[in-house]
């Protein structure tokens, strides 16, 4: 009997070792994420390389007007490369700003899926 709680005993704590160990590997993996992620920001918004448009052509090509200072250039984006098509003058361009994109209200689109599920019950 004294052996078996022994074994018990150690069992559920080999199990919380591993759950802890696992959560921390856990919270190290999320800060490194969230680390690289916000590198990766900063590094992306204080290039002077933007795109402007892309267009797929098909699965792995597509266009890319692309703006390096204030320079525009029209590249083909290919899998395994990227070839330079032309340059554009801003004045062949029709930029359009950038639109404010709206906060989903996801309440409102519960209610209006129960009101189409009761409806269809009915």
């Amino acid at each position: 009997m004294l052996l078996s709680a022994k074994s018990s005993i150690n069992a559920i704590a080999e199990f919380f070792t591993v759950l802890l160990i696992f959560l921390m590997i856990l919270a190290i993996t999320y800060f490194a994420t969230r680390w690289i992620a916000n590198f990766q920001k900063e590094r992306i918004n204080s290039t002077n390389i933007h795109v402007i448009e892309t267009y797929k052509i098909s699965n792995n090509k597509y266009l890319q007007i692309i703006q390096t200072g204030k320079t525009y250039f029209v590249i083909a984006v290919c899998k395994d490369t990227v070839t330079y098509l032309t340059q554009i003058s801003e004045e062949d361009l029709e930029i359009k700003p950038d639109e404010p994109i709206e906060p989903v209200n996801f309440k409102e689109i519960l209610e209006k899926a129960k009101k189409i599920t009761t409806f269809k019950k009915e």
